[in-house]
């Protein structure tokens, strides 16, 4: 049907939903046309159902809606995760969706051209609701579904609307991906829990006076008789020794035992805050904490600073913490702390030979079992280049060499041969995220993909094109491939503006026109206001990663729900390229992609052809270039109305 140009897209929508879902339930497109997100995620469940059923079938919709049923992976048969290096990616921060549910509503707006999902931490957060600091392995409560389970009211609990989230995603033909974080909250449940496997600090006001794992010891003594001074969290007796208590592998006592004895059941919420909180009490009282994360070389040697510090609610005075010597990029994160991966005995240095097998092992075995329950494709690993040897990457790589590669391994080593590794690095020069160079570390730690930074950078500028020209060359010459990144979550910020005022829509054409490159998208980012000047809070994906309501954070404060953009000229440009994408994979399967000119630091034009079509983008930021008319050729895509100096064109032979 013709669309009036003056109608809003919630009046298409309403004018032609019928159409527009029949041409998806009757395959002749993989996404549901003209549903812009914010209408998507407002569909009535059983009108999902309706759509789901009529195009996949009852019989599979009913295998996916059953918790206790896993669906397959379209993965399956894969021998390793190389598919990462082609893969489209999406990722998702729940919140700005609501619940699990929704996320499957989003997904009917998305289509073939994105066949990866990566979920953003799906874990209960602690101190500013931060997502990635986690108290607990416990799945987000907030991210349940009221809708679904009023709908099917045998998934009423989250882990069940999870796992049938999970497997509608598989049915749908795209993959999924979980955050895999080396970190929790400076006092989640889990250092309580198992002290010795995070590093402990002892201080006397801003004086730290050791950092050994005598600390963990006596934090251990605390919980200890916190537990007999006021009983069990379940009303339990304590029939065991403390050194029973403490050993994670001694079967005498599950986690899940533990957990209840130390702070109650998974849905007493208050009680195990109230409990936490007085557990924290106690070490602080005796002047115990972990150890913040810290980011960057030098990694190591902190002090505290006297005078700058914040009383929390309890009135618990926080001092900060800074680096002795700092460089460049070295960065502390108070509000969480790292697993103890080394030793750290003498002068406070860690220990690569000397590794805390315990926490290895752990984190191995809970992020396996995380795996196993929801069936994620691949990790994408948090803070992956994190690597603080200072002399850089070793000629031996050992088992011990980094947490996320070990998790990797531990995972596809026990039958999940087609699980990934998608890294959360930039490419960053030498020392500068790590210490030595970070493509040798990418490698060292066998990741398959990783993110890049061409999000950091207006499209066209020199930086663009110097980065776009080395992640090429890294894609055909290394064993990982960097993206071609649209939008993170990270950069979805006020911030961040300036590079998105422009050339956005080619940033898209690009992310999945070009194969040699995977590419990764924030949700939202199809419809994302251009922000010529700062939006309202409400309107930036990355602010959504906290819950703060305070005023005095203006630049991180939320208050509502988030605020879709109504940039509606892209989303019908994107819409555009979502078809010509669909024709020309069934054509093409995008198995027979040539360079014609590759883009570099000094070619703004590229082009390359897949089959019978040719692919051309101007990259300049500054002025149109002439893009010459190809003989043979007739065009079927052009991107001119939107920016003259940012064209992208496709091509098609007329032999």
């Amino acid at each position: 049907m013709e669309n009036n140009p003056i109608q809003s897209p919630f009046d298409v929508w309403r004018n032609g939903h019928s159409e527009y879902k029949s041409a998806y339930i009757n395959h002749e497109a993989s996404f549901i046309k003209q549903l812009i997100p914010e209408i998507s995620v407002g569909l009535n469940v059983f009108e999902i159902f309706q759509i789901l059923q009529s195009r996949f079938g009852i019989d599979k919709l009913g295998q996916a809606l059953n918790p206790s049923y896993t669906f397959p992976s379209p993965l399956e048969g894969k021998i390793n995760g190389d598919w990462l290096k082609t893969t489209n990616m999406v990722g998702v921060n729940i919140r700005t969706i609501g619940n699990f549910f929704n996320l499957i509503k989003y997904l009917l707006t998305t289509g073939n051209c994105h066949d990866s999902i990566h979920i953003l931490p799906i874990w209960e957060p602690g101190v500013v609701s931060s997502l990635y600091g986690k108290v607990s392995w416990n799945i987000n409560p907030e991210f349940f579904s009221e809708e679904l389970k009023n709908a099917i009211p045998n998934l009423g609990t989250v882990e069940k609307q999870l796992k049938v989230v999970t497997n509608l995603i598989h049915m749908m033909g795209k993959s999924v991906g979980l955050d895999v974080i080396p970190h929790t909250d400076r006092f989640s449940e889990l250092v309580f829990l198992h002290p010795q496997m995070f590093e402990w600090v002892k201080r006397k006001d801003h004086h730290i006076l050791a950092v050994s794992s005598q600390n963990g010891i006596e934090v251990e003594d605390i919980i200890w008789a916190y537990l007999n001074n006021h009983g069990t969290a379940d009303g339990s007796l304590i029939s065991y020794s403390k050194a029973v208590f403490f050993d994670f592998k001694n079967p005498i006592l599950t986690e899940k035992q533990r957990l209840e004895v130390l702070f109650g059941k998974v849905e007493e919420q208050e009680k195990r805050l109230h409990r936490r909180l007085e557990l924290m009490q106690q070490l602080l009282y005796h002047g115990l904490e972990t150890m913040p994360v810290t980011m960057a070389p030098p990694y190591r040697g902190l002090h505290l600073v006297e005078n700058d510090f914040i009383y929390d609610k309890m009135g618990n005075k926080w001092y900060n913490y800074q680096f002795d010597k700092p460089e460049a990029m070295s960065r502390v994160f108070g509000p969480l702390t790292r697993y103890k991966f080394y030793q750290a005995e003498h002068n406070h240095v860690l220990e690569f030979g000397n590794p805390n097998i315990p926490a290895w092992d752990y984190i191995c075995q809970k992020y396996y079992e995380c795996q196993q329950a929801y069936n994620f494709d691949f990790m994408r690993g948090d803070m992956a280049h994190v690597q603080p040897r200072p002399g850089g990457v070793p000629e031996q790589i050992d088992a011990f060499y980094d947490p996320l590669k070990a998790i990797k391994k531990y995972i596809v080593n026990r039958g999940v041969k087609h699980f990934g590794f998608f890294a959360e690095t930039f490419i960053a020069p030498p020392d500068t995220m790590g210490y030595g160079n970070e493509i040798d570390h990418l490698e060292a730690i066998e990741a398959d993909s990783t993110l890049g930074d061409l999000q950091a950078t207006p499209v066209g500028s020199e930086v663009f094109m110097t980065i776009l020209e080395e992640y090429i060359h890294i894609a055909e010459t290394r064993k990982f491939a960097p993206n071609f990144t649209m939008i993170t979550a990270d950069k979805d910020d006020p911030r961040f503006d300036e590079f998105y005022k422009k050339g956005n829509h080619l940033r898209y054409f690009v992310g999945i026109f070009l194969p040699v490159l995977p590419s990764y998208m924030s949700l939202g980012f199809e419809c994302r206001n251009p922000h010529l000047e700062r939006g309202l809070n409400e309107e930036y994906t990355k602010l959504y990663v906290f819950q703060i309501n305070d005023d005095a954070e203006t630049d991180k404060v939320t208050h509502g729900p988030f605020v879709w953009g109504k940039n509606y000229g892209l989303f019908a440009e994107i819409e555009k390229m979502k078809l010509l994408f669909e024709t020309i994979q069934k054509e093409t399967q995008f198995a027979t992609f040539k360079w014609i000119s590759k883009p570099s630091k000094t070619n703004f034009v590229a082009e390359w052809s897949i089959g019978d079509y040719l692919f051309v983008v101007n990259f300049h930021a500054e002025e149109k270039l002439s893009l010459s008319e190809k003989e043979n050729y007739e065009i079927v895509y052009t991107s001119i109305s939107l920016e003259k100096n940012h064209e992208c064109r496709i091509y098609k032979s007329k032999v």
